[in-house]
């Protein structure tokens, strides 16, 4: 007696050019589904930024970006640690006295996203007192090796433009007494001349070592400012902010310097 043939193939399972096209259909629906789900969340990098208040003539001062206290009851030569906000194509900042009352200055400026910022406060020195604010963009990256990177701000009116040196501490030599000391320039080569009130001396990279920094107005001779030793090993990147100090004070100006890199 002859039996039909089964098919080796359940036909329940059988994929025909038609249940095919049908499964690729849905293969392809799942991926881009997956996909899109994928793709859904994005990042964007923070700004890192910070403040550094250089009017000599504004009270203690609250700085506020986008609503977000950045820093409080602060005055001249401070410089604050970087804190993290959002990026903005437009942030808002506005300056107010500690005491409160109107702002005293409102600006919008573009913070960056993975970028470091330095919300820069200054004035006009005259009555009645305008207040400028300016955001600089720091530098994030490491100096190259054995070197090292220092951006001047001269915000001294009382002691005017200035020229900057970096004195190898070891050929250092000191003649005299007196405070600050006579130091020796004679050999030695300004890192910056003639730097004038109120501006601003991009990153100047040196050759690192363990130096005293010397400040001098331009055309004289006489030291105004000579740091203690500064041991510099590479890779570091500063902020100097020259400001004057209390007109009973001797030396004449003082020097913050802030840490941007290393």
């Amino acid at each position: 007696m002859n039996h039909p043939r089964k098919d080796s193939t359940n036909g329940s399972q059988r994929l025909t050019p038609g249940k095919l096209a049908v499964a690729a259909s849905c293969s392809l629906a799942v991926a881009l589904s997956l996909s899109a789900c994928e793709n859904v969340a994005t990042y964007t990098q923070p700004s890192l930024v910070r403040v550094i208040d250089a009017s000599y003539i504004a009270p203690a001062i609250n700085i506020l970006v986008e609503g977000t206290m950045l820093a409080g009851n602060i005055g001249e030569g401070y410089i604050s640690a970087y804190g993290t906000l959002p990026a903005s194509p437009s942030a808002i900042i506005k300056v107010t006295a500690a005491t409160g009352g109107a702002t005293l200055v409102s600006s919008n400026a573009t913070l960056k996203a993975g970028a470091q910022h330095s919300v820069f406060v200054t004035d006009n020195g005259a009555a009645p007192t305008s207040y400028t604010v300016t955001v600089l963009e720091d530098q994030q990256v490491a100096a190259a090796a054995q070197h090292s990177a220092f951006r001047f701000i001269n915000e001294a009116p009382r002691v005017g433009a200035v020229d900057i040196y970096m004195v190898p501490t070891a050929s250092t030599t000191t003649v005299g007494g007196g405070t600050p000391p006579t130091i020796s320039l004679a050999n030695s080569i300004p890192l910056y001349t003639n730097l004038a009130v109120g501006s601003t001396a991009g990153y100047i990279s040196f050759t690192s070592a363990t130096v005293t920094m010397v400040i001098v107005p331009t055309g004289l001779t006489k030291p105004q400012y000579a740091s203690t030793a500064i041991a510099l090993v590479g890779g570091e990147v500063r902020t100097v902010m020259i400001i004057d100090a209390q007109l009973t004070s001797n030396p004449p100006v003082s020097a913050i310097i802030a840490d941007d890199v290393n």
